[in-house]
């Protein structure tokens, strides 16, 4: 996507994963998909200004729930009419230096744990349908808009997970989609559309063995 810079647009912390830290307390695990509709409204919604004076916690939790009320299907918006985040350049920035603010901002998990589109995950998909998924993908970068993609080789349960798809490059076997793991903020991952086979793969996911998957499209409209 034009302008989106990996290091510099991404949150600086990660979703933990519970299975990794079973006897931690407070674990910021089952996050994922508030961090990846997150990083789309920062992008579509808020601006950074170092110049301006620093904000105590409570000011930028206040600013952080102002951009979260922003559906993530909306149009971006003109970058003056953007919610100022002020003292910080960017959101890497932002995200390490006031991680606690940020948090609480972006709120809570359960509505988007319980939301309808998850049970997706459960349905068989044809090829038709995933080469049209791929498709709406490159469409939406080349349009300079950021895409959140539900991703899943369920009934195995090691993948039931969201990601942020940000860049497109072709290979010798497809589309690689290039994306935002929250998982693993410091390194991009891939996953692969295999135009022959017309399926996504796992090429690198955190934590995820490569290999076949189903994807989806997420809060692209009211109902999806």
């Amino acid at each position: 996507m034009p302008g989106f810079v990996f290091e510099r647009d991404t949150f600086a912390f990660p979703n933990e994963i519970r299975a990794r830290h079973p006897d931690a307390e407070d674990l910021y695990a089952n996050y994922c998909f508030v961090l990846a509709r997150g990083v789309r409204q920062f992008s579509q919604f808020a601006r950074f200004d170092p110049a301006l004076p620093r904000l105590d916690h409570d000011g930028y939790v206040e600013r952080v729930r102002r951009i979260g009320a922003y559906p993530p299907w909306e149009a971006a918006l003109p970058p003056d009419d953007r919610i100022v985040i002020p003292g910080y350049a960017s959101l890497r920035e932002f995200s390490r230096a006031e991680e606690a603010a940020v948090k609480e901002g972006l709120g809570g998990r359960f509505w988007t744990l319980v939301h309808w589109t998850n049970w997706r995950v459960t349905f068989p998909v044809t090829g038709a349908h995933q080469e049209t998924v791929a498709r709406e993908v490159l469409d939406e970068l080349r349009a300079g808009r950021l895409v959140q993609l539900l991703v899943t080789n369920w009934p195995k349960p090691e993948l039931n997970h969201t990601v942020v798809a940000f860049a497109a490059r072709e290979s010798a076997r497809g589309v690689e989609f290039v994306v935002w793991d929250p998982n693993d903020p410091d390194i991009p991952g891939v996953v692969l559309f295999e135009r022959e086979a017309r399926r996504f793969w796992a090429t690198r996911l955190y934590d995820t063995e490569p290999g076949a998957i189903r994807a989806f499209r997420m809060y692209y409209s009211r109902l999806l």
